[in-house]
């Protein structure tokens, strides 16, 4: 199976749980074997991506901003393109400047998705059993991509994904084992960097440095390029 087989799927939730005006938003970097994959919540109406008109990547944060802090202090975005999305508007994207972030995401070694795929107008909450349909859907997308780690950001996120209660606070630096397909993967919480979470991004910023630290410290690209 292959990634863009599950678009299908995600295309047909986003007309029961998202803005039918709206497109799905998929995922986007390192799909063979990445480094870290980031699990956000959804996407919202701001990624200009999700306009129907939009005919390239239909990537996560296309046309944001502020998400972007997170990656360039964690030196896993080049500073010149990172420079480039601060300076214009979101509205100034092209579909050639997102390949060009998501081509640096790539060369960096890991990837970025949604739990839910379903965009929404604006940055509503979602009720649990939204995320729970989605579940499956992740699963076989983390089977597919194979990460070495996966990072959960938010209390719900990571709750759904681990099938249990998480408080962020209480779990910092906590490695959790979960088996997916015959395989077990190594998932961590972190705070959620943006929106209502924004000033949480120092202390996403400091776990995130630990976890990769810890667990990719002999993969130099990670930090190099």
């Amino acid at each position: 199976m292959q990634l863009k087989e599950l678009r299908k799927e995600y295309d047909h939730l986003q007309q029961i749980y998202g803005a039918k005006e709206l497109d799905s938003i998929y995922n986007g970097g390192c799909d063979d074997h990445p480094n870290i994959c980031f699990v956000f919540m959804n996407p919202t109406g701001r990624n200009i991506a999700s306009s129907k008109d939009w005919k390239g990547l239909k990537s996560p944060w296309i046309g944001t901003k502020n998400i972007w802090d997170l990656f360039e202090k964690l030196n896993l975005l080049n500073e010149n393109i990172y420079r480039k999305i601060k300076s214009i508007k979101g509205s100034e994207w092209t579909e050639e400047f997102a390949k060009e972030v998501y081509d640096d995401v790539t060369k960096h070694k890991y990837f970025i998705t949604n739990l839910g795929k379903c965009t929404q107008i604006d940055a509503r909450e979602l009720p649990d059993s939204v995320y729970k349909v989605y579940l499956d859907l992740l699963k076989k997308e983390l089977h597919i991509i194979d990460p070495r780690i996966i990072i959960l950001f938010g209390n719900q996120v990571s709750s759904i994904v681990l099938d249990e209660k998480i408080s962020v606070s209480q779990v910092r630096k906590k490695c959790f084992i979960k088996n997916i397909y015959g395989k077990d993967y190594k998932f961590y919480s972190v705070y959620y960097p943006v929106g209502n979470g924004r000033f949480n991004i120092d202390k996403s910023i400091e776990d995130i440095k630990w976890i990769i630290n810890q667990e990719i410290s002999n993969d130099q690209e990670i930090v190099t390029i």
